[in-house]
């Protein structure tokens, strides 16, 4: 059994502290580093210290120190610090596994950069069960490409900054792509006042914030007569924890390049699954 050590970017954060909870669980798995961002009341402590068990790794600001001993480092903080530890891990050999959202192109074209130096998994949603639901979308969207008009809604916690989700927007860019359409082109993010008879042929995103809600997701296919919704829904973060380490183990044997959990999981691979194009390279984030 291959040991993968992982260090964990935003140690002390709702997050960070699930992942160090599953690496610790992970017979497979050693914690080797932590980082936070400077000047953070979590620096020096023990990764662990939260829970009460004892990891014997503190957290660092240092990449240097914090990274000293890591193969992978999980990264879910803010698009700013995931590129700084990005390059830093790029010329380091340390393989990233990117749960990051909100980049912008220039931020995406660098994680495409920093891909020919490390090997990469960039995705908007680690859950396992978020992606299978990608595939189920691409299908559905193939099937009810006329006379359905297409809604998609997102629900999480009041802390989150960016909106629509990451989540969201990798839903309406697998749903663009099988119509044949482009995102940018096609989505209406609000609407307010007299906004005249909906246009068929776009997609429309609905952001709630509030409370404690982890994500929720769903997306709606109106048509005349019936309605199809395709759900998913997060009561646990430990489910992106455990498709992060998944994609820690893919990533074992890859010394560079860019993949997603599409590639992680093998639903490319299924003839009857192709996706249009390689949706780690356009993830919206």
């Amino acid at each position: 059994m291959t040991q993968l050590n992982i260090a964990v970017a935003g140690a002390s954060g709702r997050m960070g502290r699930m992942l160090v909870e599953a690496i610790a669980a992970a017979p497979d798995a050693t914690l080797s580093g932590a980082l936070d961002r400077e000047g953070a009341p979590c620096i020096g402590t023990d990764a662990g210290a939260f829970s009460g068990q004892l990891a014997g790794v503190a957290i660092q600001s240092d990449l240097a120190k914090g990274l000293a001993g890591a193969d992978f480092l999980i990264d879910f903080t803010r698009p700013e610090g995931t590129l700084q530890h990005l390059a830093y891990c790029a010329e380091h050999g340390i393989k990233v596994i990117i749960g990051t959202t909100g980049f912008d192109e220039a931020g995406k074209a660098a994680i495409r950069a920093a891909a020919a130096k490390t090997a990469i998994v960039f995705a908007p949603n680690m859950s396992i069960g978020v992606n299978v639901t990608l595939k189920l979308l691409e299908m559905a969207a193939k099937n009810f490409s006329e006379g359905y008009d297409i809604e998609i809604i997102e629900a999480h916690h009041r802390h989150k900054v960016d909106a629509p989700s990451g989540t969201a927007l990798k839903m309406g860019e697998v749903i663009a792509d099988a119509l044949g359409r482009d995102l940018q082109a096609c989505a209406v993010y609000g609407r307010e006042g007299v906004t005249g008879e909906r246009d068929p042929s776009t997609i429309g995103f609905a952001t709630v914030r509030g409370g404690d809600i982890v994500g929720d997701h769903t997306v709606l296919f109106a048509g005349t007569g019936e309605r199809i919704e395709i759900s998913h829904k997060s009561s646990s973060r430990v489910s992106y924890a455990q498709g992060s380490l998944r994609a820690a183990r893919f990533l074992a044997d890859k010394q560079a390049g860019l993949f997603d959990m599409q590639d992680v999981l093998g639903l490319k691979a299924a003839p009857e699954m192709t996706a249009a194009q390689d949706l780690g390279l356009s993830a919206l984030g």
